[in-house]
């Protein structure tokens, strides 16, 4: 309530203060003033007065009128209430009549009834009593009693739907969901629309379960197919297939918000991030129980930490965007308590929208104004998600611990063979050492390096280099270093000079002409790793000449052979690409004198070492060793030759049983090191990573992170589940069990939320709409079921099929009411009755999604790549920044003509051809694409440069088919990308427009036309 009403001296400013109050509850707790003697009981009798009319304005998420009525504080210090003497009380004097106008209070609503003012009054006179635990809460709008959060009620049959149908008018033993659907129809008049013609059945049938248009063989043989149960049989053949699984896996990741990239300012890049793409497309294919999927997505890797796909499974945790400035690179304590709360929220909000539709973030600040989900429940959920991070991790610790022993046992024998080697051949010089000012036998100093910018001497980390100039050669003071230099070929028409004599080299490719850090003895700065081919080349005994790309350096092989007194000598070292894996990639160049003597192209991190052995003839001088960027900017490109040595060709004092056994080593180095080579990397994806102990989480007050109040919560769900137990655990519970505890409280039996969910999301898939139209929403603020007894019935249906939603696929997909036709008659009595189709008389027309669209195109044109899994296809080029630069290119190659679910997706820059057709932003979970009609879908697929291509594509596929007879082109392009042959006015204006036009522009044409991007 108020401190308005009044013009008295001590309070001048309540009659302004009022006008900001708003009151929104509108009903009247009706109570009986007790006699003047009882004593009022506050929580039976006042504080549902103030609950119901009063704290949804005036509380401490909501502070009108500066007072909060959810403790007594506020009440007394302003005076609102003086203790004793109710006609003093502000209070009173707001919600009571004076001079026949409505009281103050409550603004906007029923006045108090008199018995409510009553209790007050005497509250107020007998001491106004508020025990200290109590704090007046306002109610949400459900409770407990809500229809979703009900146990699954299951009929046992529907007398309604035998009247509606005459094939229903026997009595059954069992119900389908057609009997549902009958049932609701007949109540309104209504009836089923006829079954769709073969044709339409197959083409609908192919994009929903495959995603894909059917070709024209498949179509005419079921078509022609006398089998009755040829179509039952096409839905069992379409969910056995491998691309059923692409297909569904595109909803999922919806949900999961799932992209390769972290998003927020950096956008970084994820490229372990397509194991847990490629986990849910084999789970589904695999059609995995329902709640075995949840539950290995949640916490596979605690409940089954042996079987590799359900701990890549926890990716979907961690499937969301993640900030990465926030949690990792920003100096503020604050910022980085604030980014990681709402990172949290993203992992709970993920986890209980996409399991079981019910909104909690909104609970972040304040208790649930719509659902029984209370501000303590949520931060409850929170924690669960406490200990865990995300990050790239090991799919197996046995697998690490495996791939070690091996890597080392061949490491060993490399190293020992390399020992025995540099016995007979000499230990040689160290170029490494060299860079670090050292003579090359170990007087270097690790980590010092030469500016290539200046030449100077450089012991700190440098980033990104400004003031870059490209092919200018600067000396340095190195005796044994003649310059150093940053190269870019300019596509190879650059004449670079490499030393102060004035050697020049060409043939060097267009380089980013921006470089990083110094060329260093050791690891450049912000290197990935020094370690490669089961080497670490920054411990003793090995030695790393870091040059990340793009530099080069010139050493003086006179210099150094005065020096050493060594004659004819080789060059040996162990060249590696010692950046991140994924997309990078960077060449190396050796040159002798201007000429070059060895190029090692597109090295990357998954190439391992390269064998570099190179003679260096006596009259050789300048020995320049270049790093270049690969042509996709310099970012990771930490190109590195470890071990760098220049030894004796032949030791001088090598006699002939040495030279035998010299000559067998190196051939047995050579076995040994492609042994060594040959070893993969062991798998990482992107996941969870969970702290040893999961730090302690308290409810922040107004969701801010800087305001926790309370003691640390324990872990626990919902209580507003009345059949399961909320408690997850205690404070002191694991990080992993605590995930382990929610996924079986989700997936318990008598949780009726998550069956229907999902259940409601394959509803929606193959009609276009739920019969819960919210399917994230199954609280007060969504929609109501259409079919709550069918809704109901599905539910149980999935759960005594083993949660299996091929099973479920195939009742939805076999139903009658499925297979319906969708066109009908605009002027029909169903429309006036049923206009928006939720009683399903008919079946609804869609639009294609922005990715079947793209891959219906490519299967059209003849060019879909039907690889499966594996990293994502790169549409783009990668340019290394602070903010990394994604440029989308258009795909014409083989390897970006993939399905689009195997498309590499940055959240910062998204394909427009795709966005046009409502392809969803990866920053948000989504649960229903939006379906737009506007006209630069039509233009897009008009003039879009990936549409000319395909079209052009298609012209060729045409013709290599059926040769250049127009009418037989019309026919073929017409059966491909329609299903269909063209009717004979079809035919006829078609065969004319390819004679005018040509065939491109007829391709062009139909992959434009409605009938193409629309099911039915």
């Amino acid at each position: 309530m108020s401190n308005a009403g009044t013009n008295r001296a001590s309070r001048p400013s309540r009659v302004t203060e009022v006008r900001y109050l708003s009151f929104v509850w509108l009903t009247a707790l009706c109570c009986s003033v007790t006699a003047a003697d009882e004593p009022v009981d506050f929580g039976r009798q006042i504080a549902p007065i103030f609950q119901q009319h009063c704290v949804r304005c005036h509380s401490p998420g909501n502070i009108q009128g500066v007072i909060s009525l959810a403790t007594i504080d506020d009440l007394k210090s302003n005076e609102y209430i003086v203790v004793g003497d109710a006609d003093k009380s502000h209070l009173i004097e707001l919600v009571t009549s004076r001079d026949g106008k409505p009281p103050a209070m409550p603004q906007k609503a029923e006045p108090l009834s008199m018995e409510q003012v009553g209790l007050l009054r005497q509250w107020i006179e007998q001491g106004a009593k508020w025990p200290s635990d109590v704090v007046v809460k306002e109610t949400s709008k459900a409770d407990a009693s809500w229809w979703a959060l009900q146990p699954l009620s299951v009929p046992l049959r529907s007398a309604k739907a035998a009247s509606s149908d005459a094939s229903f008018a026997e009595p059954k033993a069992t119900l389908t969901l057609d009997d549902f659907i009958l049932a609701k129809l007949a109540e309104k008049g209504l009836a089923l629309s006829p079954t769709a013609d073969r044709r339409t059945l197959i083409r609908r049938l192919s994009f929903e379960l495959l995603g894909l248009p059917p070709m024209p063989q498949e179509i005419e043989a079921f078509v022609n197919d006398p089998d009755p149960a040829a179509y039952a049989k096409l839905v069992d053949r379409m969910l056995d297939s491998p691309h059923y699984g692409e297909r569904f896996a595109r909803h999922w990741l919806d949900l999961a918000h799932y992209a390769d990239t972290h998003g927020f300012e950096r956008d970084m890049r994820r490229d372990n991030a397509w194991r847990y793409r490629d986990y849910v497309i084999h789970a589904l294919n695999q059609d995995k129980p329902y709640n075995r999927f949840l539950q290995e997505q949640i916490a596979g890797d605690v409940l089954w930490p042996e079987d590799p796909q359900a701990v890549i499974a926890t990716g979907f945790l961690a499937a969301g965007p993640w900030d990465f400035v926030g949690q990792v690179e920003t100096k503020s304590d604050e910022l980085r308590r604030s980014a990681r709360s709402l990172d949290l929220d993203d992992m709970a909000t993920q986890v209980m929208t996409c399991t079981m539709a019910t909104t909690i973030h909104c609970c972040r600040c304040h208790d649930h104004k719509l659902d029984p989900i209370s501000q303590q429940e949520y931060y409850q959920l929170r924690a669960v998600f406490a200990g865990s991070k995300r990050g790239d991790r090991f799919i197996s610790d046995a697998a690490v611990k495996q791939d070690e022993e091996t890597r080392a046992e061949w490491t060993a024998k490399l190293q020992s063979i390399d020992f025995e080697i540099g016995k007979l051949e000499g230990a040689g010089l160290d170029l490494a050492d060299m860079v670090g000012g050292g003579n090359g036998w170990g007087g270097g100093i690790y980590r010092q390096g030469i500016d290539a910018r200046t030449g100077a001497v450089q012991t700190r980390d440098l980033g990104a280099l400004d003031n870059v100039l490209t092919n200018t050669f600067v000396r340095t003071k190195s005796e044994f270093i003649n310059g150093v230099f940053i190269p870019d070929g300019e596509n190879r028409k650059a004449v670079i000079t490499v030393s102060t004599t004035g050697v020049t080299v060409t043939g060097l490719p267009k380089t980013s002409s921006a470089a990083w850090d110094v060329i260093r003895n050791g690891p450049v700065a912000s290197q990935h790793s020094p370690e490669l081919g089961g080497i670490d080349f920054a411990k003793d005994g090995h030695s790393l000449l870091g040059l990340h790309a793009n530099s080069g350096i010139t050493f003086d092989l006179n210099a150094i052979r005065l020096a050493s007194h060594q004659t004819e000598m080789r060059f040996t070292a162990k060249l590696g690409y010692f950046g991140a894996s994924g997309g990078n990639r960077a060449d190396a160049w050796v040159y002798l004198d201007g000429k070059q003597i060895a190029v090692y192209p597109q090295l990357t991190r998954d190439k391992g070492l390269q064998d570099v052995n190179l003679e260096l003839p006596v009259d050789a001088r300048f020995l320049t060793l270049i790093s270049t960027d690969g042509g996709n900017g310099y970012g990771h490109d930490q190109v590195g030759f470890g071990d760098p040595k220049l030894k004796q060709a032949v030791p001088a004092t090598l006699n002939e049983e040495d030279g035998l056994r010299l000559t067998s080593l190196r051939q047995e180095r050579t076995t040994v090191q492609g042994r060594l080579s040959s070893l993969s990397p062991t798998p990482k994806f992107y996941g969870v990573v969970g702290e040893k102990k999961a730090p302690p989480v308290h409810l922040l007050v107004r969701g801010d992170s800087e305001s926790p109040a309370g003691e640390p919560l324990a872990p626990a769900a919902l209580t507003s589940l009345k059949m399961l137990d909320p408690s997850l655990g205690d404070i002191d519970t694991s990080e992993g069990d605590r995930r382990a505890a929610l996924a079986r409280w989700i997936t318990h039996p008598d949780n009726p939320l998550t069956p229907r969910v999902i259940v409601n999301r394959l509803w929606h898939w193959h009609f276009g709409q739920g019969i819960v139209n919210t399917p994230s929403d199954f609280g007060y603020g969504g929609d109501r079921p259409s079919h709550p007894e069918l809704l109901d019935w599905l539910a149980h249906q999935l759960k005594e099929q083993g949660w299996s939603l091929k099973s479920l696929h195939r009742m939805i997909l076999n139903s009658k009411t499925y297979q319906q036709q969708s066109q009908h008659d605009k002027d029909s009595a169903s429309v006036e009755v049923d206009a928006d189709n939720r009683l399903l008389w008919r079946q609804n027309p869609r639009r294609l999604e922005a990715e079947v669209i793209r891959d219906a195109v490519l299967q059209v044109s003849g060019k879909l790549n039907s690889e499966q899994g594996g990293p994502g296809f790169q549409d783009f080029t990668y340019e290394e920044a602070y903010a990394p630069i994604y440029r989308t290119i258009t795909a014409d190659e083989p390897a970006l003509w993939r399905r689009s679910i195997y498309r590499y997706i940055v959240r910062t820059t998204p394909d427009r051809f795709l966005t046009t057709f409502d392809c969803p932003d990866p920053a948000n979970l989504t649960a229903k694409r939006l379906n737009t009609t506007t006209p630069l879908q039509s233009l897009a697929l008009y003039n879009n440069d990936f549409i000319l291509r395909q079209s052009r594509h298609f012209a060729q596929r045409i013709e290599s088919e059926v040769g250049a007879i127009a009418v037989e082109q019309v026919n073929r392009a017409f059966q491909i990308s329609l299903g269909r042959l063209p009717s004979h006015q079809e035919q006829r204006l078609a065969v004319s427009f390819v004679e005018q036009q040509g065939l491109f522009a007829l391709c062009r044409s139909l992959l434009n036309s409605n009938e193409f991007v629309y099911v039915d």
